[in-house]
C-alpha cells in the first residue's frame, strides 16, 4: 500500500511539475509561427502609436515595462506611452532593418534590430535595439526594450 502512494505521490509531482513551466523548446513550425505573432504585434503596436490610441498601447505595454536609453535613462510604462503619444521618436514605431525575432519559449520572444531615429537635434541616428515580448494570455505585451546609438560610419 505504500508502495502504491509513493508511485500516485510521485506521478502527481511530476505532472505538477510538467504544468508550472512552459515548454523550453518549441518545434519549428510553433517557433516560426510565435515568431510572426510577434512580427505582427510590432505592426499593431506601431500602427497604434500612429493612431494616438492610449488605450490601445495601455494594453500593449506590461505593467512592469521599462526601456534602456542610450543615455542609460530608463522609462516605465506611463513615461514610454506619453513619449510614443506626444510624437518622440520611438524604436517601437520606427523602421527596422535587421530584424530578428528569437523565441526560447512558448511565453518568451526577444527581437533585436536597427531601426534610424531622429533625435532632438534634427539628425538621424541608427540606433541596434533589443525588445523582448511576453505572452499574456492570448496576445502579447512588450515588457522591456533597450536601445543602443551606433557609432557613425565616415
Amino acid at each position: 500500500m505504500m508502495r502504491i502512494l509513493s508511485l500516485l505521490l510521485a506521478g502527481v509531482l511530476s505532472i505538477g511539475a510538467a504544468l508550472a513551466h512552459p515548454p523550453a523548446i518549441l518545434n519549428q513550425a510553433a517557433e516560426k509561427a510565435v515568431m510572426e505573432e510577434v512580427t505582427e504585434f510590432r505592426k499593431t503596436l506601431a500602427a497604434a502609436i500612429e493612431r494616438k490610441d492610449a488605450a490601445a498601447l495601455r494594453g500593449m505595454y506590461a505593467d512592469a515595462f521599462v526601456h534602456t536609453h542610450g543615455s542609460g535613462k530608463t522609462d516605465g510604462k506611463d513615461a514610454r506611452i506619453v513619449s510614443a503619444l506626444a510624437g518622440d521618436p520611438v524604436i517601437e514605431a520606427a523602421p527596422v532593418t535587421d530584424l530578428v525575432v528569437r523565441v526560447p519559449g512558448g511565453w518568451t520572444a526577444i527581437a533585436t534590430g536597427v531601426s534610424p531615429i531622429k533625435s532632438g537635434d534634427g539628425k538621424t541616428y541608427s540606433f541596434r535595439w533589443t525588445a523582448v515580448y511576453v505572452r499574456i494570455g492570448d496576445g502579447w505585451q512588450i515588457a522591456a526594450s533597450q536601445a543602443t546609438r551606433l557609432a557613425e560610419v565616415k
